[in-house]
């Protein structure tokens, strides 16, 4: 079946032959998607807010910038995992079901989040307490390489094909509000604990409260069923032996530019979502009680564009507002960070870091529908795990590394804006090969 777009398709009733699907259950699917995503993210991301706090304690050094080079070079080898783990629970999601993999990676997750807030310092075992970090930060990567892909699949095979723009925008949301609540709650522990106490217990609060939020997503995820599609691909018994096998075989080019676009949305993304804090906290000397909580307000402003942007691909079409995002990134990211490092303050700050997230979520929300739509319904989950999590390997973790250290090898505080513009001209590039397929139902 084709996934190029179907202008006269209604966006509440299936094409003949296709999965039913109802606007209820994809309102049900996208909160319990988005929500899920949010406290994997949260989890994920958490590290990369009190990288400022963790870097002596367990890379110490008479260099300040040595540690936290260190502790982002820990931070980036969680996502060496994320392909493995992509192929490993995409091959559960397409194979067992959407819903069983879903609550497999949240269960991981929460448990890897909550061994991260127990891990002893350097000060207590000495090396060992490095090596037990970058295990349990690969462990993390692990998980976190079958969550996304698969809350977009469900998302997008439980949605109407007019719409999947709009509930598909929940997938984004979920995870880059994570990155917002994650600085919300740094910034809570910093106000209420000193700079000794955070040193001493504090920052192991942040990942130890993962514990709670993991349980409230497993209940939540429990009581979904699987997806329409899953379903009706085991009725007629089309569940593939091998995901990953098929889908190098028979996709290869969909994998393709999946990691080009993730490219795109992970080489930006991560720049504003992790590296900013240390940039702003570091390099530009702001208190950084006050920089996580413009963070959280940032991130969380451009969480509530999110839907609107859906909308927008759902009426224009995803490449429209993808195009555009790229467009403005190659534009304004140099702007952006010269205004940044010559601001008198936070208040010129935060408006322009909005500016810079709000091209960032141009670029998410048309990205996630758009690669459900790339494969076949029997490698979906396989497929866009896959895609996805190479993409991030290659611009993602790495991103907050390679700025940081064209920050220290330039002495330009600006010189992280060409890696934006780099990968948004990947993004850009990558969407010239693309249909339209805004109104189209999902490949058979």
């Amino acid at each position: 079946m084709s996934s190029a777009e179907s202008a006269g398709s209604s966006p509440a009733v299936a094409a003949p032959g296709a999965p039913v699907r109802d606007r209820r259950t994809a309102l049900r699917a996208a909160v319990a998607g988005g929500v899920g995503t949010l406290i994997e993210y949260y989890a994920f991301s958490v590290y990369g807010f009190l990288a400022v706090v963790i870097a002596p304690l367990f890379f110490p050094s008479s260099n300040p910038a040595t540690s936290i080079l260190a502790t982002l070079a820990v931070f980036g080898s969680g996502y060496l995992m994320r392909p493995l783990g992509g192929i490993f629970f995409g091959r559960l999601g397409d194979r067992s079901g959407r819903k069983v993999a879903l609550v497999s990676t949240v269960v991981s997750m929460g448990l890897c989040c909550a061994l991260m807030g127990v891990l002893p310092t350097y000060p207590q075992v000495g090396i060992t307490a490095p090596i037990l970090l970058v295990i349990v930060r690969m462990a993390e990567g692990f998980s976190a390489g079958g969550e996304i892909g698969g809350s977009a699949t469900y998302i997008a095979e439980s949605s109407p094909s007019g719409l999947r723009g709009f509930f598909g925008a929940f997938t984004p949301t979920g995870s880059t509000l994570g990155f917002a609540v994650a600085a919300a709650v740094a910034g809570i522990v910093v106000g209420l604990l000193s700079p000794d106490q955070m040193s001493a217990w504090g920052w192991r609060v942040p990942f130890l409260l993962c514990i709670p939020l993991t349980l409230l997503c497993l209940w939540a995820r429990l009581k979904l069923e699987d997806t329409p599609d899953f379903r009706e691909m085991e009725a007629r018994s089309e569940v593939t032996r091998s995901p990953f096998v098929d889908v190098l075989r028979s996709n290869s080019g969909s994998v393709l530019k999946v990691i080009g676009l993730a490219v795109a949305t992970n080489g930006t993304g991560y720049i504003g979502l992790t590296y900013m804090n240390v940039y702003l906290i570091n390099d530009l000397g702001y208190d950084s009680q006050h920089v996580y909580w413009l963070s959280a307000a940032i991130i969380g402003l451009a969480c509530l564009c999110m839907p609107f942007m859906g909308m927008l691909t759902d009426r224009f079409g995803r490449l429209t507002v993808l195009t555009t995002g790229c467009v403005g990134y190659v534009l304004l990211a140099y702007p952006i960070l010269l205004a940044m490092s010559e601001a008198s303050g936070l208040l010129v700050v935060g408006l322009v870091y909005l500016v810079f997230m709000i091209l960032n979520a141009a670029l998410q929300v048309p990205a996630f529908p758009l690669f459900t739509e790339l494969f076949p319904r029997a490698v979906r989950y396989t497929g866009v795990s896959l895609g996805f999590n190479i993409g991030t390997i290659v611009a993602g973790g790495t991103a907050p590394y390679i700025a940081a250290q064209l920050v220290a090898s330039t002495g330009n505080p600006v010189s992280p804006a060409y890696w934006v513009m780099g990968v948004a001209v990947v993004g850009l590039l990558t969407a010239l090969t693309l249909r339209s397929t805004r109104s189209g139902e999902l490949p058979g």
